[in-house]
């Protein structure tokens, strides 16, 4: 089970999310990238597991307009789209790490 982050920052002009997940480990998620993956039933089956979403759908422009937490478990993003049923948990995210479009460097960013 992932550990609360330390850190979420929105990035606008890089188009990505970072989060320091501790001070050994930050990753950095580009803002299509994360509407594309996102877990809600409206995209994905909850049957099935599959996508409903296609991404060709998604604004390369895609950012977040708010950023809030659910819990201490996840964050909710209303995106630029209108979309904003997803929770982002941080076991999810630390998943997505594995994803070649995701960046983890070691040490915190400062």
């Amino acid at each position: 089970m992932a550990s609360a982050p330390q850190k979420i920052l929105a990035i606008k002009e890089d188009q990505v999310f970072e989060i320091t997940w501790d001070e050994t480990r930050v990753s950095r998620y580009p803002f299509k990238f994360l509407r594309c993956e996102c877990p809600c039933a409206a995209c994905v089956n909850e049957f099935t597991g599959e996508k409903m979403l296609d991404p060709a759908t998604v604004s390369d422009e895609i950012e977040p307009n708010e950023v809030g937490f659910s819990g201490n478990y996840a964050i909710k993003i209303k995106w630029s789209d209108g979309h904003f049923t997803g929770l982002y948990s941080w076991d999810y995210l630390d998943k997505l790490t594995a994803n070649p479009s995701v960046v983890t460097t070691s040490g915190a960013s400062q």
